[in-house]
């Protein structure tokens, strides 16, 4: 800010202060009946009249308090122009990010050892201790969530972490890679390539062949274009039994329930006609190493839940 702006800020602003302060005393002292009385203003607006009182001691209290806390407030606090506040703790004047700063330095004193000691710890067993995933389970509500859901079961477009379907997989390093790193998944749009009777022909075998599902009956299918076209376009990245590749992080076709955009032979012709594109931002910027372990620990744990009930 300019030293003209910085000034004009303040005179305005010490100006009003010392403007409202003598208002409110000069009117105090000038007021002619110091004690409540029946005399009117002389107007009355829809049968109310205005007594000609002075105003509560309270509300004069009141009026001189706000005044008062202004004056400490911009003492303390940035507010008259270039001025930055003595507040102690805040070096070069007080801030909204040196405030954020000060709060997370202060959490990280506090808790960061908890967090070293878990991130120090395989995850593995992480994922077994009952307080570390609290604490795991209240940093996902925070985080992941708004994709996953709050039960982790995932929606349209965001996999479901309770089950046992991984595009990127499922080992714990690989999930604490997924979280610290982000991912990025690209399904190429077919229709320009394959054509329209492509993508329904493709769609079919992906459905019948590879998934195990049903066709609707009133539509014939070349099951055997099909094969050829997923053959010719599909194979690199499925795999010729359609298992996927971890690595790409392309679905396994032949596990439906792995289908994040659906199973339905609709949605897998948009799929295939138009492509897909998802993205898993980064956490570790925001999160760091030790809270990634904790909270990869905590999605670990959902999925060895889902699969020991399965068991059971």
């Amino acid at each position: 800010m300019s030293t003209f702006w910085s000034w004009y800020i303040t005179l305005l602003t010490v100006g009003t202060l010392l403007a409202l302060s003598w208002l409110i005393f000069a009117t105090r002292k000038s007021e002619v009946h110091k004690n409540p009385t029946d005399q009117t203003m002389g107007h009355a607006f829809d049968g109310i009249e205005e007594y000609d009182n002075p105003l509560p001691k309270w509300w004069f209290m009141l009026f001189v308090g706000t005044i008062v806390f202004s004056i400490g407030y911009l003492v303390l606090y940035p507010g008259l122009g270039n001025w930055k506040g003595v507040l102690p703790g805040y070096e070069g004047g007080w801030t909204q990010v040196k405030q954020w700063q000060h709060e997370v330095d202060k959490a990280d004193e506090l808790y960061g050892p908890i967090f070293a000691k878990y991130a120090a710890m395989p995850l593995e067993e992480v994922a077994k201790d009952e307080q570390a995933l609290k604490m795991g389970g209240r940093m996902f509500a925070t985080y992941c969530s708004v994709c996953h859901g709050s039960d982790a079961k995932g929606a349209v477009g965001f996999p479901n972490l309770t089950d046992s379907h991984w595009r990127w997989g499922g080992e714990p390093s690989i999930i604490k890679t997924t979280i610290l790193n982000g991912r990025m998944g690209a399904m190429p749009a077919w229709a320009p390539v394959i054509g329209e009777d492509g993508v329904q022909q493709v769609a079919a075998y992906v459905r019948k062949n590879l998934a195990d599902l049903s066709l609707p009956a009133d539509k014939p299918y070349d099951l055997d274009k099909g094969a050829a076209i997923y053959a010719a376009n599909c194979l690199a990245c499925h795999g010729a039994k359609g298992k996927g590749m971890a690595v790409l992080g392309a679905p396994d076709l032949t596990s439906p329930a792995g289908w994040i955009y659906g199973s339905s032979l609709v949605q897998l012709q948009q799929t295939i006609r138009h492509g897909r594109n998802g993205q898993m931002p980064a956490q570790e910027q925001y999160l760091g190493n030790d809270k990634v372990h904790l909270l990869a620990a905590y999605v670990l744990s959902l999925s060895q839940n889902q699969q020991s009930a399965a068991a059971q």
